[in-house]
């Protein structure tokens, strides 16, 4: 990349005095020289993790790390320069960050029994221009000079390789917290993370609009190989030839990237990074110890595992609030200088944000970020709410449930989180039924044709509790089916032939499972007496029972909401219900169930009786029942009903929803980016978990009637 060719030796003695244990000055060439390397020069991997090995020995005394990031401030300093900047600086910049974060990332993840010490400050004899670092740390500079060039460069072919390293960079440099326990602690140890943290909320604010843009606009990778001659040297084979590089183990990765015979059409480097940075930086939270607490006095070690709860609290994330303040404006209408004086005050394009949404949410980020929004900003909620074209959002999260076996279970979590959310509205509530899809082609089970998007929804999430009592048993899943079901009963509109037999047919197959178990306790109330083994197993089975009863009751009570408040225009329930009368009858009884069910037998004595007055010879035609059925909707009164409160759940997030959130967004990140990190240097989740669910404390659903 310099003027003049190096060798390979001079490659071996410059990265051999970078790693050495010679402390070299700011001032010295040494540095100009070491960014010059070419990316055609090779190192062999053994020799590059060896002098990694040779940083994370002598750093202490070089302070080489902290040298080379400050070059690297340097030169993204005049990477930003307003006027013309020289091609040679944005390759210095782009040697300096690669280069870096090879190394950045080995003392990171060699980091022992999760103490990491990279030595961030310079010495105190060493000669600092103050007009660049100032009052600053190392890592403050670094860190401010990323997020400007971030979000005030604009992606194009003379910086498309700048901004997708510094992306990767900032990933690595925030990868400290995959050394720190789930739950945040007050001596965990994330220098570039606080760094960022600490910066203004004008640059914070315009970071934030400036990744959700990369995201939504999708820059592609440039491939004019004469405006490139860094990454081209004319042979066919010199992408190939470069991976040995120190540099190159980090710069080639969009290659790799980009050549992979990947199914996901949508993914695409920059914007894939932009979202991975912009979901740690969200999510991210300080633990602080709080105001007054004595270390002395309650004999608790600065260095100890952790405080008292109660002895520490959170600071606030500018990030999550620039996004969560987040207001709508038109894309070309976008102003980073009005988003820059507007303090977290970011305006954003809506529309192309969800259309991009819609188009990605087969990704699991993707459905991490639509329920950062829809979960945290109100603004962005109402606007999604007014569409009309739901179906944008509805169908990929409802395809993506329809193949569950193929998602994780935090996928499926997020997934029934947003519909819930959304199911709390009204208007959406109605608004779905009103949008008619002519076929849905990838439900296999049947051909579904003219079915409301509303239909569909209910159909899924029946579905998904019927997987789930097979599969996963999990009862958060339930409820949060269950709810959002119930919160769209009332409403429910024309309500498909399909989907009114699954609805009957859940309420069937739970009071088989409550049989089930129900008839094995009675048996053994009997023979437990004092025998400890068969209690305990009993009072398994009671809790289990218990589950059983409030899901069965929940059913009945989506039943009654419907044939409440929507009987007449759901002639499909109706028959439905006629088909199935037999499931109710044995617990007409029930203590729990009685009075739901007296309902439903109001509705069946009203439409039985005019079937008894109508009696055909030679009995009933499925098209017949149904007619008598329409035609009896009309003359339906609701005034025999006994009225039950209208069941209306929300969602509410857990207390501590960064003991969930920050190990489900790393996992995220690592299943994604084109590096590995050492997984025996990881605290944040186990080695061996795949992204599954790590707790069920992602969040409640609430209801404001009594579930029990």
């Amino acid at each position: 990349m310099g003027a003049a060719p190096s060798t390979p030796y001079t490659v071996e003695r410059l990265v051999g005095t970078f790693v050495g244990d010679e402390s070299l000055p700011l001032s010295s060439d040494f540095w100009q020289k070491l960014l010059e390397l070419p990316y055609d020069a090779e190192l062999p991997f053994e020799r590059v993790h060896e002098a990694c090995q040779l940083l994370a020995k002598n750093n202490c005394k070089t302070r080489h790390l902290a040298k080379i990031l400050f070059h690297l401030a340097c030169y993204l300093q005049k990477s930003m320069s307003t006027s013309g900047v020289p091609l040679l600086v944005h390759e210095k910049a782009v040697n300096a960050v690669s280069f870096t974060s090879v190394f950045l990332k080995h003392l990171i993840e060699s980091a022992q029994d999760g103490v990491l010490v990279l030595y961030l400050y310079l010495h105190d004899n060493e000669l600092i221009p103050k007009s660049i670092l100032g009052d600053q740390t190392i890592e403050i500079l670094v860190m401010r000079n990323v997020l400007n060039f971030i979000a005030s460069v604009d992606v194009s072919p003379n910086t498309y390789f700048l901004h997708l390293e510094l992306l990767n960079f900032m990933i690595i440099a925030m990868s400290t917290q995959l050394l720190c326990e789930p739950s945040p602690r007050s001596n965990d140890v994330n220098p570039f993370l606080d760094a960022a943290m600490a910066q203004d909320g004008h640059l914070v604010s315009s970071v934030v609009c400036k990744l959700l843009l990369n995201y939504i606009t999708r820059p592609h990778v440039p491939f004019n190989r004469a405006s490139y001659a860094m990454f081209y040297d004319g042979t066919e084979n010199s992408v190939l030839d470069r991976v040995g590089s120190a540099a190159a183990n980090i710069v080639l990765l969009p290659f790799s990237y980009l050549i992979s015979s990947s199914s996901e059409g949508s993914r695409n480097p920059i914007a894939d990074s932009s979202l991975d940075v912009l979901l740690v930086l969200i999510h991210y939270r300080k633990c602080l110890v709080s105001e007054g607490y004595s270390v002395t006095e309650n004999q608790v070690s600065a260095s100890s595992v952790s405080l008292p709860k109660e002895d520490t609290y959170f600071s606030d994330n500018p990030y999550c609030m620039a996004l969560e303040h987040a207001t709508d404006c038109e894309l070309d209408l976008v102003d980073f200088g009005d988003n820059a004086h507007s303090d977290q005050h970011v305006k954003l394009p809506f529309s192309p944000l969800f259309d991009t949404l819609g188009m990605c949410l087969a990704d699991e980020t993707a459905v991490l970020l639509l329920y950062s929004l829809l979960q945290g900003n109100s603004t962005f909620l109402e606007y999604v709410l007014v569409r009309t074209d739901m179906d944008t959002l509805l169908m990929p999260i409802l395809e993506a449930l329809y193949d569950t076996r193929r998602r994780t279970a935090n996928q499926i979590y997020m997934l029934l989180i947003i519909l819930l959310i959304l199911s709390q509205d009204s208007s959406f509530n109605a608004g779905i039924h009103k949008l008619i899809l002519p076929t849905i082609p990838w439900y296999k089970e049947r051909l579904l044709l003219q079915s409301s998007l509303g239909s569909l929804m209910i159909i899924i999430l029946i579905r998904t509790v019927q997987y789930n009592l097979s599969k996963l048993r999990d009862v958060y899943l339930y409820t949060t089916c269950l709810a959002t079901l119930a919160n769209m009963a009332p409403h429910v509109h024309h309500l498909s032939a399909y989907a009114s037999q699954r609805l009957v047919n859940l309420f069937h197959i739970l009071s088989r499972k409550y049989n089930k178990l129900s008839d094995p306790r009675d048996n053994k109330l009997s023979v437990a007496e004092n025998n400890s083994i068969e209690i305990s197993s009993l009072v398994d089975m009671s809790a289990e029972l218990h589950i059983y009863t409030d899901f069965m009751r929940l059913v009945l009570e989506i039943i009654n909401a419907i044939l409440t408040y929507a009987l007449p225009r759901n002639p499909e329930v109706v028959y439905a219900i006629m088909q199935k009368q037999d499931i109710f009858r044995p617990f007409k009884n029930h203590p729990r169930f009685n009075e739901l069910i007296e309902n439903i037998y109001t509705v069946l004595d009203f439409f039985n009786s005019r079937m008894d007055a109508q009696r055909m010879d030679g009995g009933w035609s499925v098209n017949e029942v149904l007619q008598m059925v329409i035609v009896n909707c009309r003359s339906w009164r609701v005034d025999g009903m006994k009225m039950f409160t209208q069941l209306h759940f929300t969602y509410e997030q857990e207390s501590h929803p960064e003991v969930f959130f920050i190990p489900y967004v790393w996992q995220l990140v690592l299943s994604r980016c084109e590096f590995e990190f050492n997984a025996t240097a990881r605290n944040l989740f186990p080695a061996d978990i795949p992204a599954k669910k790590l707790d069920n404390g992602v969040g409640n659903a609430f209801q404001n009637s009594d579930f029990d």
